[in-house]
């Protein structure tokens, strides 16, 4: 007797989308659900020793290197696999999420990589996840273009030597995807990311001289580091094409896996291209993990914590170490100003501090940085030219003067600055604003001149809950309360309703992203993520 078919996934809950039956093929689906019967109990398994990591975190406010896996560290033979031509050459990185116009005009950018962005810069509405899809496979059949309803200029793909190569970043661990079940189980969103991406564009990409190339984020260890590769393996021969044909580059935005760089470059060494820097997340994974720790972890205002600061140096320096002892890229962090269409004194100003930030990262090391805007990518280019030269990377600076110790990554009270009452108004109208554009499925918003995603609000959240419950007093003599919080989200709340009008106030989810903001930064039970409460607000 033949064993019986498996279960097919499920589409739930979702409004039919034009052109979805191109993504949501069977052959697709039966992909996914496959990858969802293999990984997912892992995933599971992985998340709850997350759980049960930060438990320990929170007994012993430390954390250092693993002694378990010090011999990959000592071993100094082994390296990950050479960089494919078209993964060479990072000097810049522009991010974003996966709109059409987006599409086109990061392909067009002139950076060398454009972070096709699933994740913290799209809010994983069904429109978003699905069409998002569309608009990739178009891009690289030459099918894409896209007129502005608005202002009627219309956009259209360069020449492909001038497009930029592509590096998608799926959705983390810990979210999953409502829309797409299996036996009434949602499938974990990387999994439907990774698998719709990778069984349409795979072999497209290696036509056209690439591949399927992926960032990774929310990694918190190399365990976890190594089901993604074990991912890899299944996917490259279930569809038939060469093991290491995939690339990955993972994100160093969380404090434990700053303490486990090699060990993570050393699971993914056949399909591994590097690690990137990611200072906002990185910061709220600090606060988050050592929330109890006392005085000594209170981090104060976000836009005192620099690159500068001695425990971001030690950070990002042992990033540049570790990446070049393996033959790895090295990434820096991102440039997230916007230039202003009407006031050049801001511009300047700012294009000078993202010059010196650049600079410095080209200057320490790093292979190539991000950008969160095409004006920027010149001035990215030209701090990495001016290092690299014709050179496509500087892989070969071994850093051999770093020196860091795992007290090194954790030294927050290195950093010489306070809270203020200014960071706690700016947090809080940060917060408010960007989960009132991600509850209408927008993931990377301009606030104050900068191009905000969701670390930016896991940051604010993180920072108003840490001063609470470590009873900072500001500057002003005010001391950090639930109370003062709800005052300062009421006066925000009053200020943008003046500001934009009662019909447009309406029309928006203001209300909503001031109780959610509101929510996750006074609960005594801290949420692991912000996006988990919202995705359970997110209509479609």
């Amino acid at each position: 007797m033949s064993a019986p078919a498996p279960s097919p996934l499920a589409i739930v809950d979702a409004e039919p989308l034009p052109r979805q039956e191109e993504v949501l093929t069977d052959a697709a689906l039966a992909f996914v659900a496959e990858l969802h019967r293999r990984f997912t109990p892992r995933r599971d398994e992985l998340l709850a020793r997350r759980t049960e990591r930060r438990a320990e975190i929170a007994r012993t406010s430390t954390l250092d290197f693993l002694p378990e896996t010090a011999a990959i560290r000592a071993d100094e033979s082994w390296r990950v696999a050479p960089s494919p031509e078209a993964l060479n050459d990072r000097r810049v990185e522009i991010t974003g999420p996966t709109d059409r116009k987006m599409t086109i005009n990061a392909l067009n950018s002139g950076a060398k990589i454009w972070l096709a962005d699933f994740e913290d810069a799209s809010a994983p509405t069904w429109e978003n996840v699905v069409l998002g899809q569309v608009n990739l496979a178009d891009a690289y059949t030459r099918n894409i273009d896209f007129t502005d309803p608005a202002s009627g200029k219309s956009y259209a793909l360069k020449d492909d030597a001038e497009l930029a190569t592509v590096v998608m970043r799926p959705r983390g661990w810990h979210l999953n995807e409502r829309h797409l079940q299996l036996d009434g189980e949602p499938v974990p969103g990387a999994l439907v990311d990774f698998g719709l991406y990778f069984f349409h564009n795979a072999r497209r990409l290696i036509n056209l001289g690439k591949g399927p190339y992926f960032y990774l984020p929310k990694t918190e260890s190399h365990l976890e580091a190594r089901l993604w590769n074990d991912v890899f393996v299944f996917a490259q021969d279930y569809v038939g094409i060469p093991q290491g044909t995939v690339r990955a580059t993972v994100l160093i935005e969380t404090i434990t896996a700053a303490y486990e760089m090699e060990e993570i470059l050393y699971e993914l060494r056949d399909h591994a291209s590097g690690l990137n820097a990611g200072r906002w997340d990185y910061l709220f994974s600090i606060v988050k993990n050592f929330r109890d720790g006392g005085a000594k972890f209170v981090l104060p205002d976000r836009n005192a914590v620099t690159m500068t600061a001695p425990f971001m140096r030690a950070y990002t320096e042992l990033l540049v170490r570790t990446c070049h002892k393996r033959g790895a890229h090295a990434i820096g962090g991102m440039a997230a100003f916007i230039p202003s269409r009407r006031d050049e004194e801001v511009n300047k100003v700012a294009f000078e501090k993202v010059k010196a930030d650049k600079d410095r990262e080209a200057g320490d090391g790093f292979d190539g940085s991000w950008v969160a805007h095409p004006d920027l990518v010149p001035i990215a280019m030209a701090s990495f030219d001016a290092v690299l030269g014709d050179r496509p990377n500087q892989k070969d600076r071994l850093r051999e003067d770093v020196h860091v110790e795992a007290a090194d990554l954790i030294a927050v009270d290195s950093l010489k600055a306070s809270p203020t009452y200014d960071g706690l108004v700016n947090a809080v109208q940060v917060g408010i604003r960007y989960i009132e554009a991600w509850l209408r499925g927008l993931g990377a918003v301009a606030i104050f001149n900068l191009m905000e995603d969701a670390a930016t609000a896991e940051i604010s959240r993180s920072q108003i809950w840490q001063w609470i419950n470590a009873g900072v007093e500001f500057e002003n003599g005010e001391r950090a309360t639930p109370e003062l919080a709800r005052k300062v989200a009421a006066e925000e709340l009053a200020g943008i309703r003046a500001e934009i009008g009662e019909e447009a106030f309406a029309a928006g989810h203001w209300q909503q992203a001031h109780d959610l903001l509101l929510q996750v930064s006074l609960d005594d039970d801290y949420a692991d993520f912000l996006t988990l409460p919202a995705y359970e607000q997110l209509k479609g």
